[in-house]
Order: structure tokens, then C-alpha cells, then sequence
């Protein structure tokens, strides 16, 4: 067979290759060393060093023209250069791509195509070496290495139409071939490499068998997310069945749990969920998962104990595995986000995961306690102290907590606490708040401070009104009330033109939300007028509160009551057969949702049995009743 090489070029002496080539494989050696050393310091050193050995070999190799004899040697260092350095950093960094790009161009200069190739970038390189490789027999085992490495680093970066052409072309496939990844990664068999080829860190069939599990388990998951779940079963299947070493495992199980949720096969996820908890000490997904899995079955009890457990293990460092210097699974997978079901976030958002469960199901005292220790997490300089809403919360904005805690604290009978949660939150807003009408006209169009500091406030002083009307104090409760409507008529909600809000904007600003808080502090302060004996001015709170949260039926009710006891029967009788007309037609689910804090505040003014109440009234309509 004879090789094209540049003029000017020159075969290094026998000697010389047989001195790199022994130098590539002591350094393969001492990089395998350092990975069965069991002391960290020692095997950080060793695998450094070997990566330095390298690097220095391979600028001694491209220092000289490239020849064919040369290039089977010159290759495999770079795949080892590459293996080493990606595991040591935990993935793959931009440069790697410039290392392969640099070995493919040296092959083609032995060939003379470099420059009509270069401009189809790295795609038009593996085509030109690939299809040429007829003439490259003895380099096709590291060729398929390099291109193994390269598939790594596609898979990595999502570059999956490059990565697809390659395949089909490493496959030998014309147009119109599979482009199914998992299928064209089967399918793709790296030749074996010479027995007496220059030692690798990793060959390239073990390559091959990583970039399956890996592949399988991103597409798994991405079809999961997307909610594809037959196709996520099989792609996660297969990564199940592939080379997944503890922490790996954990995942696929706690995704295939997922998965079978999703499709309706709560106890096969189940199985699966334990599976994953026997596995490694990673718990926080797979707890996560099941605390979402007994939700949906309606068991309380072992979701509340599942969240309780994972805020436990996201407060220790779970031990992990040493990795082994090698391309592996974790290294091509991405890092979970939060629409990844994988991502369970922080133990500060699991905590306030577990403390809102416990007050919407009534465990108010549970609630409470979780609540002041969530809090004591946020304000112990750990968690950072933001008080306006991220662009993409995972959860509620820091003011909100303060105010879910207040109102567990209320509901558990602790009303002094709530009052101390409510005056923090003042003293850490009242500075944001804008103290002229102008100002707040700015803020609400963005130019001036947060738009959303009023009703976080208002909603601080209804609260407080809550907490003394638990302790007695009515007057107090009066004062309260007062304050937060001046300071809710004052706040106008968000302008749809201004494009679409935050979960937390939605939580404190819109217009569903200030409806119901104004309701709710003009039904509360009219309670309190009604304690007081005096129904003529809780009459104007209840009418108001109607005027301004049409919807929200505790108001007529309260209103209801009211013109009863001041004996206005005809207004009494025309509200009472608006509200029987009401429960007669069919209730339409509601298109939003309020924030807990509000939804709890409303659930201590909602009058007892309103049905009982409307039959009552009928009863005492004069009879017939003609209009």
C-alpha cells in the first residue's frame, strides 16, 4: 500500500516512535495507578502528572510533519490526552473539540485534501477522513476512537444532528438511513484494535457501551419532560440495562418511577422508587418522587414522612463514588433542571414544600414549626436574602413565606408569634414601600421600587388583624384592617400590555388576587363591626366588599346576614334569590389559583353552613312570595 505524504516531510527513526510509543503507554500505567490509589491527594497527583505527560508528548508529536507511520501513535495519544482530561474536569470543555479537529486535520494533510476540507468545519472533516479511510486501513481502530470521542462530546453539547451524521457515516449508511440515535449507536462497531497497539486509557468499544446508557437516559428523560411516556419507558429501560454504575442507577430508577406514575402504574413505580433508595445515598430524588406519588394516591400521611426524610438527606453531603478516569455516564448527562424530575431542588424549597403541605392539609401545628425553622434557614445568611421575585421561582418569593408562616402560626393559635413573623417582614419592606401616590404610579410601571412591596404589605397588616382578633383586642384588629384596605386601594394590578408575570408577580399583584384581599380585609373588619354591635357600618364593608369581588359568595353571604338582622327584608329577599339562582347552576372550575396565604386567610371568614343558612331565610319569607 503506498501513502501519499507532503513533500519535505520525514519518517522519524524507528527508535524515537518506539521511545513516544513507550512513553504513551508508561503514562497510561501511571494514570491506572492513580486510579486504584485509594488516598485522594496521591491520585490527583499521579492522574495530573500523566495528563502532563500527555500534553507534552503530543506537542512533541504535531511539532513534526505529520506521516502515516506516525499518525496511529499520534491519534491514540490524543484520545488518551482527551479521555484524561474530560475525567479529571468532570465533563468536556470547549478546547477538546480544537484537539480533535487538530488530529483529523494531520491526517488529512498525509493525504493532501486539507484545504478544499476546512471549510465544512469538523462535519466535513470525519466525511472527507471516513470516506477516504479505504486508503487508511491500519488507522481505522483509533479512528473510530477519536470518533467515539467525539459523539461524547456531541451528546454533551446536544449537537445531535452532528452527531447523528456521523454515526450513519461511521456506520457506512446512505442517505435515508436510520436517524434513531439509540438504534444507529447499536448498530455503530468499532473495529478492534492490534494487539500490539499503543495502550489506552479506554478502547473504544467500552467507549460505545457508555455513549448507549447515556444517550438512552438523556432521551428518556427528554421524552419524559415532553411527555412522550411509551417512548421514555423503552429509552429508559435501556439505559437501565446498560453500564450505569450506584448514582446513575439511582436516577434512571427514580425517572422510571416517574415515568410509571405518569402512566397510571403507581405500584410498579413504587418498586422501582424503593429500588432506587436501596441503591446509593444519593435519596433526595427518588424521596422526592415518592412524596409526589403518595399525593396522588391520596396518602398524606407517607407523603408528609417522605418530604420529612428528604429534607433530612439534602442536609447532609452524600457521600459519592470516586470516578474512575475514564469517559463514564455521568459525564454526558446534563445537570437536572427544574422541569427535570430529577431536580429536587434545595433543602430550603423542600422545607417550604413540606410545611405548605402540612397547613393545606390542617396540620397546622406541624406547619408552624416547619415554617419557623424555614425561616430560620433563609435568615441565617445561608440562603440568600432577596425580596423581589426571580425571573423563574421555583417556588414562592421570601415575602410570601413570611406571610404562609404568619398564617400558620394563626391557624396553630399562636397569634403573638405571627405578630412577631408579620413586624419582621414590615421592618425588612417598609422601606421599599412608596409613600405617595405618584411614587407608587412609577413603581407600578416599573421605573421606581417593587410594584409588588404594597400587597405583600397590605396582606402583612390583614394578617396582623387576624392575629388580634385571635387575642381579643378588637380595636387593635379595626386599626389593622383599616390599614391594609388604604393601602390596597391605592395598588392598581399589573397591565396585561406589560406582557405576562412571574408565579410570585401573579402571587402578590394580579387582579384575582387583589380582588380577594380587598374582600377579604372588607369582610374581616366587618366582623369585627359586627362583634361590636354596630351593623350599619359592617353593612358598608359587606356591600363594598361584594362591589369589588363579585365572585366571591362569603361576601353576599355576610351581606345576607346582615340586611337580615337589620330587618331590610326586601333587599334581604332579592340578594337571597340571586345567591339560591347561584347554587342551582353548575360550578365552573377556577382558571387560577391564589396564594396560600390568602386562601387560608379566607378560610377563617367563610361563614358556617351557607346552605342552612339560605333554608332558614326561605323559611321565613311570607308566603306566597310574589316579585
Amino acid at each position: 500500500m503506498s501513502h501519499q505524504t507532503p513533500l519535505g516531510t520525514s519518517v522519524p527513526p524507528d527508535n524515537c516512535l518506539d521511545l513516544w510509543r513507550e512513553k504513551n503507554d508508561q503514562l497510561v500505567r501511571q494514570a491506572k495507578v492513580a486510579e486504584d490509589s485509594r488516598l485522594p491527594l496521591r491520585r490527583q497527583q499521579l492522574a495530573q502528572d500523566a495528563l502532563e505527560g500527555l500534553r507534552g508528548l503530543l506537542h512533541c508529536l504535531q511539532g513534526l510533519p505529520a506521516a502515516v507511520p506516525v499518525l496511529h501513535l499520534e491519534l491514540t495519544v490524543i484520545c488518551n490526552f482527551i479521555t484524561l482530561r474530560a475525567s479529571l474536569a468532570q465533563g468536556f470543555i470547549e478546547d477538546q473539540a480544537q484537539d480533535i479537529q487538530r488530529g483529523l486535520e494531520r491526517v488529512l494533510e498525509t493525504q493532501e485534501q486539507l484545504r478544499p476540507r476546512l471549510e465544512h468545519g469538523l462535519t466535513g472533516l470525519w466525511n472527507s477522513i471516513l470516506h477516504a479511510s479505504s486508503t487508511l486501513l491500519e488507522l481505522l481502530p483509533v479512528l473510530h476512537h477519536l470518533a467515539g470521542l467525539q459523539v461524547a462530546l456531541w451528546l454533551s453539547t446536544d449537537s445531535l444532528g452532528d452527531l447523528t451524521l456521523l454515526l450513519q457515516t461511521l456506520n457506512g449508511s446512505q442517505s435515508g438511513a436510520s436517524e434513531d440515535l439509540l438504534i444507529l449507536l447499536k448498530t455503530w462497531s468499532p473495529p478492534a484494535k492490534e494487539s500490539d497497539a499503543p495502550l489506552t486509557l479506554q478502547d473504544a468499544r467500552g467507549l460505545r457501551d457508555v455513549l448507549l446508557t447515556a444517550a438512552a437516559f438523556r432521551q428518556g428523560l427528554q421524552e419524559l419532560i415532553t411527555g412522550s411516556l411509551p417512548r421514555a419507558l423503552s429509552s429508559l429501560h435501556e439505559a437501565a440495562s446498560g453500564l450505569c454504575s450506584r448514582p446513575v442507577l439511582v436516577q434512571v430508577y427514580t425517572a422510571l418511577g416517574t415515568c410509571l406514575r405518569k402512566m397510571g402504574n403507581p405500584q410498579r413505580a413504587l418498586l422501582y422508587l424503593v429500588a432506587a433508595l436501596k441503591e446509593g445515598s444519593n435519596w433526595g430524588p427518588p424521596l422526592l418522587e415518592a412524596s409526589r406519588l403518595y399525593r396522588q394516591l391520596g396518602n398524606t400521611v407517607a407523603e408528609l414522612e417522605s418530604l420529612e426524610l428528604l429534607v433530612e438527606a439534602l442536609s447532609v453531603t452524600p457521600s459519592s463514588e470516586v470516578p474512575h478516569l475514564l469517559i463514564e455516564v455521568e459525564l454526558l448527562l446534563p445537570r437536572p433542571d427544574p422541569a427535570s424530575p430529577l431536580h429536587c431542588g434545595t433543602q430550603s424549597q423542600v422545607k417550604h414544600l413540606l410545611a405548605s403541605r402540612c397547613l393545606q392539609k390542617g396540620r397546622a401545628e406541624d406547619a408552624a414549626e416547619h415554617y419557623l425553622d424555614l425561616l430560620a434557614l433563609l435568615l441565617d445568611g445561608s440562603e440568600p436574602k432577596k425580596f423581589s421575585p426571580p425571573p423563574c421561582p421555583p417556588g414562592p418569593c421570601m415575602p410570601e413565606v413570611f406571610l404562609e408562616a404568619a398564617a400558620a402560626l394563626i391557624q396553630a393559635g399562636r397569634a403573638q408569634d405571627a405578630l412577631t413573623v408579620c413586624e419582621e417582614l414590615l421592618s425588612r419592606t417598609s422601606s421599599l414601600l412608596p409613600k405617595m401616590p405618584w411614587l407608587w404610579e412609577d413603581a407600578r410601571k416599573g421605573t421606581k421600587e417593587s410594584p409588588h412591596c404594597p400587597p405583600w404589605v397590605s396582606a402583612t397588616y390583614l394578617l396582623q388583624g387576624q392575629a388580634w382578633v385571635q387575642l381579643g383586642a378588637q380595636k387593635e384588629a379595626i386599626s389593622e384592617f383599616s390599614r391594609c384596605l388604604e393601602l390596597l386601594f391605592q395598588a392598581t394590578p399589573k397591565d396585561k400590555e406589560q406582557g405576562p408575570a412571574s408565579n410570585c408577580e401573579q402571587g402578590c399583584s394580579s387582579n384575582v388576587a387583589l380582588q380577594q384581599l380587598r374582600a377579604a380585609a372588607l369582610i374581616s373588619r366587618g366582623l369585627e363591626w359586627v362583634a361590636s354591635g354596630q351593623d350599619a357600618k359592617a353593612l358598608q364593608d359587606f356591600l363594598l366588599s361584594v362591589q369589588v369581588c363579585p365572585g366571591n359568595r362569603d361576601a353576599s353571604f355576610h351581606l345576607l346576614q346582615t340586611l337580615r338582622r337589620l330587618n331590610r327584608r326586601d333587599e334581604a329577599t332579592a340578594l337571597w334569590r340571586r345567591l339560591e339562582a347561584q347554587t342551582k347552576l353548575p360550578q365552573e372550575n377556577a382558571t387560577w389559583s391564589l396564594p396560600l396565604y390568602l386562601e387560608t386567610c379566607l378560610s377563617w371568614i367563610h361563614p358556617p353552613d351557607c346552605e342552612t343558612l339560605l333554608e332558614e331565610f326561605q323559611t321565613s319569607l311570607p308566603e306566597p312570595c310574589d316579585l
